[in-house]
C-alpha cells in the first residue's frame, strides 16, 4: 500500500494544495494512505480532520522582524518550537513510514520533509506564488522534485533543482457554469456588465473602502453595472452594509446589487466581467480557470510581499491591473474600474490573455511528477 505524508499550513493557501495533491493521487491509487503533519494551532489542525485525514501535530513558528515587548516574546516561543521541530518531525515520519513526503509551504513543512530527505525518503515540494516562500526556497536544496505554479518562480531556485511547472489545482466547481446562465441566477440582466469584489473570505478592510467608494459612484452617475460584494466574515466587519447604508448608498430592494459576507464563488465568479481581489496564488489560479479581466490590490501584510509578485504576472500577460495599496485612492480605483467596465473590448481581450494563462492539465502534470518519484 502506498503511504504519502503531507505537511504545509498557517494558511489556506497551503492547506488547501495538500489537499488537492492527495485527493490527485487517490484518484491513481485508491487503497493509498495520506495523512498531514501540521501545526495544531493553525488551519490545517481543522481542515485536514474534516477531510477524513490523519492529523499529525507538530508545532512551529515564524520570527517576527520588528521587534517589540510582544514580538520578543513569540520569538522566544518561536525559538523553542523550532529547537524540538527536528526531533518530532523524525518521529512522525518514523511513526508513519511513508514512501513519499510532499510539502506545500509554511514553516511547518520545513522539519517534515527535511526529516524524510535525510531518511532517504522520496520528496516533493509545492510551490504556490511566484514569489517563493523561504521554506521551499530552502527545501529545493534537499527536495527530489519542485512543483511550481508559475514559471516566473524558477529564477528564485537553485539551477540544479528539478523544477515543473503543473500550475495550482483548481476546484472543480469553476468552469460549470456559463456566464449567461450565472448572471441569470443571481439575477441579473446577461447583457449588463458585472463587478465581483472580494478581500477573499475574511474580507480587507481597504478593498472594502475602496468598493463603498465605486457603490457611491454608480448611484450617483446612473451606472447599470451590477455588483457582487463579498466583505468578509471577519467580525469587525459585520456592519459594513449598515454603514454603507448611513452613507446614502441604497443596498435594500437594490436588484443590481448584491452585498454579503461570505457568496458563492464559483457562480459570483462566473456571472463576473470584471474580478477585484487580492492576490492569493488560489484566487487568482480561480481566475484564469475561468479567464476573466481584473483589477488587483496585493495585500502588503503577506511573507516578502509575494502577493504583489502573483498580481504582476497576470498584469505583464495583459490580464489585469495591479494597484498597491500605497498607491491606492478613491479616485484612481474608480478610474481604474472604469476603464474596464466602459471599454467591451478591453474586458475581453483581458478575459482572453487571463484564460492563456491557466494549466488546463494541471492536475495530470502534478501526477506525473509524483508518479516519477514513486515508480523510483
Amino acid at each position: 500500500m502506498l503511504r504519502v505524508l503531507l505537511a504545509g499550513g498557517g494558511t489556506a493557501g497551503h492547506v488547501n494544495p495538500a489537499l488537492a495533491i492527495a485527493e490527485i493521487i487517490k484518484k491513481h491509487y485508491p487503497d493509498c494512505e495520506a495523512a498531514f503533519a501540521g501545526n495544531p494551532e493553525k488551519l490545517e489542525a481543522q481542515l485536514v480532520p474534516k477531510a477524513g485525514y490523519r492529523f499529525y501535530p507538530i508545532q512551529i513558528e515564524g520570527f517576527q522582524r520588528h521587534l517589540s515587548a510582544e514580538n520578543i516574546k513569540r520569538n522566544l516561543h518561536a525559538a523553542v518550537c523550532l529547537a524540538r521541530s527536528s526531533s518530532r518531525a523524525k518521529a512522525i515520519v518514523k511513526d508513519f513510514k511513508p514512501d513519499l513526503v510532499i510539502g506545500t509551504g509554511g514553516y511547518v513543512s520545513g522539519p517534515v520533509v527535511r526529516a524524510a530527505a535525510k531518511l532517504g525518503i522520496k520528496t516533493a515540494v509545492h510551490e504556490q506564488n511566484a514569489f517563493p516562500g523561504v521554506t521551499n526556497k530552502l527545501l529545493a536544496k534537499e527536495v527530489n522534485e519542485v512543483m511550481l505554479t508559475v514559471k516566473e518562480a524558477e529564477k528564485y531556485f537553485p539551477d540544479n533543482a528539478s523544477m515543473t511547472v503543473t500550475g495550482l489545482p483548481v476546484r472543480n466547481a469553476f468552469n460549470t457554469m456559463s456566464k449567461t446562465d450565472a448572471k441569470k441566477q443571481l439575477g441579473f440582466d446577461p447583457d449588463e456588465i458585472c463587478v465581483l469584489s472580494t478581500g477573499g473570505s475574511l474580507g480587507a478592510q481597504m478593498l472594502n473602502e475602496k468598493v463603498a467608494a465605486l457603490l457611491r459612484w454608480y448611484q450617483d452617475n446612473g451606472s447599470t453595472v451590477n455588483h457582487v460584494h463579498s466583505y468578509g466574515t471577519y467580525k469587525g466587519y459585520k456592519d459594513f452594509v449598515l454603514k454603507l447604508e448611513q452613507s446614502g448608498v441604497r443596498i435594500k430592494g437594490n436588484s443590481r446589487l448584491i452585498i454579503k459576507d461570505y457568496i458563492n464563488m464559483p457562480v459570483a465568479m462566473a456571472a463576473a466581467d470584471l474580478v477585484i481581489s487580492r492576490c492569493g496564488a488560489a484566487s487568482l489560479a480561480e481566475l484564469e480557470a475561468v479567464g476573466r479581466a481584473a483589477v488587483l490590490i496585493p495585500s502588503p501584510h503577506v511573507a516578502e510581499n509575494h502577493q504583489y509578485y502573483n498580481g504582476m504576472v497576470l498584469q505583464n500577460a495583459g490580464a489585469a491591473t495591479v494597484i498597491e495599496e500605497k498607491d491606492l485612492t478613491d479616485e484612481l480605483f474608480i478610474k481604474t474600474v472604469r476603464s474596464y467596465i466602459e471599454d467591451r473590448d478591453k474586458l475581453e481581450q483581458s478575459a482572453q490573455n487571463a484564460r492563456k494563462l491557466h494549466v488546463a492539465d494541471t492536475e495530470d502534470r502534478i501526477f506525473s511528477v509524483l508518479k516519477g518519484l514513486i515508480e523510483k
